[in-house]
């Protein structure tokens, strides 16, 4: 199959590219062609450039006369399609009540000490099946796709025993194959201690989540490797036996770390090389610098920071001078980040945290690529998927400016245009 698009505004958001002249592109900063086009190959990006390029190589090249299909921009905004690189949206039930307790004064680990938190929605997780994980999270996924999302990360952690932890990882696989949308699914058995379990933490990451995560890697379930790293979950020094199993089995980590207290979690993902650190509110200097020696990427969490109604913001002006590459994701989930719009995420990560509209739609593309460890997706460049967005605006920074608003037009995913 070859598809062209014709007349579009790209955003091209390749942080690499070369010949930015000979490409047509005026901003560097997007990686901008005011007016260009796109061809598409077999599923992968073939050609691109300013539309003036266009008749010459039309007449230099006979694949590019044979078009099954074609789209006129007509100056809408093309850019590669979106990537929320960390969500818990396989789960069952829901934590309304504990929004309505939150409201009225508990905090978010008064709630979790009071048996509200992560440990609420397990039982209502464990009860139910493969067939109905799926169902429930469908309508989560059917409303990131709807905003051009093409790739999303789902975490297990809301069954805190073997067969519940496989059964959501089973799930989240079994998405595929029911949407067109790319997972890649995150073993986080290291979520919460179990209810009702009379076990030290280190015996649960002994007897529980390693022989949970060795069972995942057998069955081709987990691609990678998450803990919470937090006072009221588990320490850095618990978390080890875990990501040394991963190291064992060859899969990446990453960790939820700094989030409501500075425990050390940076310091210890910086260690292992993790992709990424999520949340980060708390990260100090050091955190930041080790983070920046390691390669890791900061996924920032607008929507937790929010529902939770915190106020120690993650430390955005230190990423950027240390240049730690920040990421922009959902944290869908049923408790601290009820949220499904990755469009709202990018606006947060502006008003709240201070992020620039480069800076939100970079964090959920090529960075948001670069937290998954994935490399064929989250810019526009020869010979990556065809993986894009088509969006109703002029200019990339509408897409974080706008509130409640989605201006999707297409969606393109592996070269199948939506």
């Amino acid at each position: 199959m070859k598809a062209l698009i014709t007349n579009a505004a790209m955003a091209l958001l390749d942080d690499q590219i070369t010949n930015a002249a000979e490409k047509g592109v005026t901003d560097r900063f997007y990686g901008l062609i005011p007016n260009g086009y796109l061809l598409i190959e077999n599923g992968l990006i073939s050609a691109f450039g300013p539309m003036s390029a266009l008749q010459e190589n039309l007449a230099n090249n006979t694949a590019m006369n044979q078009i099954d299909d074609a789209i006129d921009a007509a100056g809408r905004l093309l850019t590669p399609a979106l990537i929320d690189c960390h969500t818990h949206v396989v789960y069952g039930g829901h934590r309304a009540l504990e929004f309505e307790m939150r409201l009225k004064g508990a905090s978010y680990a008064e709630v979790a000490k009071a048996g509200g938190g992560i440990v609420s929605t397990v039982s209502a997780t464990r009860s139910q099946s493969v067939e109905q994980l799926v169902e429930g999270a469908l309508a989560r996924v059917d409303a990131l796709i709807a905003e051009g999302i093409s790739l999303i990360e789902i975490k297990s952690g809301y069954g805190l025993d073997i067969e519940t932890e496989l059964r959501m990882l089973r799930a989240a696989r079994s998405i595929e194959a029911a949407r067109p949308v790319r997972v890649i699914t995150s073993f986080l058995g290291a979520h919460a201690m179990p209810p009702g379990e009379d076990m030290s933490p280190e015996g649960y990451i002994e007897k529980t989540c390693i022989p949970a995560l060795r069972q995942a890697h057998k069955e081709g379930l987990v691609d990678a490797v998450d803990g919470f790293c937090e006072s009221i979950a588990f320490s850095a020094e618990q978390i080890v036996p875990l990501f040394n199993v991963a190291a064992e089995l060859g899969l990446p980590v990453k960790l939820h770390a700094e989030q409501l207290t500075r425990c050390g979690g940076s310091l210890l993902a910086a260690s292992h090389k993790a992709l990424s650190v999520d949340h980060v509110e708390y990260a100090n200097k050091e955190d930041v610098i080790a983070l920046a020696a390691a390669g890791c990427t900061a996924v920032l969490l607008p929507g937790a920071f929010y529902t939770l109604r915190e106020t120690q913001k993650p430390p955005v002006a230190l990423f950027r001078d240390q240049g730690v590459p920040m990421a922009l994701a959902t944290d869908a989930n049923p408790g601290s980040s009820p949220m499904t719009s990755v469009l709202l995420a990018m606006n947060m990560g502006c008003t709240l945290f201070g992020m620039t509209p480069y800076e939100a739609l970079a964090g959920v593309t090529r960075n948001a690529a670069r937290a998954l460890g994935i490399s064929d997706s989250g810019m526009l460049r020869s010979g990556l998927r065809a993986d894009l967005a088509l969006w109703d605006v002029a200019h990339p920074a509408e897409l974080a400016y706008r509130i409640g608003f989605n201006p999707l037009y297409r969606r393109i995913f592996g070269g199948q245009i939506t």
